[in-house]
């Protein structure tokens, strides 16, 4: 289903690839979009014991098209350099691919927020659980159960 790498020797570990989407402060989601085009949006995330979780309004598009289609990819990009005199880019990036699952209920969302909060709001950890009380039901948390991964370098 999921083709192999081409240029392997450019390929990242398993180790690698995770550690990428564990330290990226936001990735890119793709997903299957409405009239035949792809949808893409930016997307702030965290890993957690093998999978991708982020959040996301209780409508609009992302919200349509995941609950119409589950299956994403997601994209992060550790950096990248453009060497211009050498006519190429160095970089690092991950590409995920899984279906995602929406957590709605507070049992089921409380525990990845609390683990992006903690992640994208170090020391506000208390007014943060505060402010995602008062937002309960204002939005939904997808669990991404990644399927395929990899990771590639140019250096």
């Amino acid at each position: 289903m999921f083709r192999e790498m081409r240029l392997k020797e450019q390929q990242l570990s398993e180790k690698e690839s995770i550690e990428i989407i564990k330290n990226a402060t936001h990735a890119t989601l793709a997903i299957n979009g409405a009239d035949k085009y792809p949808y893409s949006v930016p997307i702030s995330h965290i890993y957690s014991e093998g999978k991708i979780y982020f959040h996301g309004a209780t409508s609009g598009q992302k919200f349509d098209l995941l609950t119409r289609d589950p299956h994403v990819s997601i994209s992060v990009i550790a950096f990248d350099d453009v060497q211009p005199a050498k006519f190429t880019t160095f970089y690092k990036s991950v590409i995920a691919y899984g279906d995602v699952r929406q957590l709605k209920t507070p049992e089921e969302i409380k525990a990845p927020m609390r683990l992006i909060i903690k992640r994208f709001c170090p020391g506000m950890e208390e007014a943060g659980i505060t402010f995602l009380n008062s937002q309960l039901g204002n939005f939904y948390v997808y669990e991404m159960d990644i399927k395929h991964m990899t990771g590639k370098q140019s250096e």
